[in-house]
């Protein structure tokens, strides 16, 4: 029974654990140059999780089922400064490498 009960605990949180440590990536990515990711998808998945972070509603199809919005309130979330560079960074390396994720 106890199995049982902690069986559907974990799926509970799974979601949010997946979220608790999506963000704790994005944290810490940020102290990796741009350059220095080993994708495009990798480069990709920072930047919207930074967006993510900040309550974006995703409009495509790959947003949504990477992020998901059950959670989002805005098209144009304010993000920190530091944020806005690090954006500003991914963006000129997604361009630099022509990337096409999404």
């Amino acid at each position: 029974m106890t199995t049982i009960i902690l069986s559907r605990l974990e799926q509970a949180l799974k979601p949010t654990m997946m979220i608790f440590a999506a963000g704790m990536l994005t944290g810490m990515t940020a102290l990796v140059p741009a350059a220095s990711a080993a994708s495009c998808w990798d480069l990709w998945y920072e930047r919207n999780a930074i967006y993510a972070d900040n309550g974006y509603c995703f409009s495509t199809s790959l947003g949504k089922r990477t992020f998901g919005n059950a959670d989002c309130w805005t098209k144009n979330p304010e993000l920190s400064p530091r944020e806005t560079r690090r954006v500003a960074k991914i963006k000129a390396e997604e361009r630099r490498r022509g990337c096409k994720v999404n």
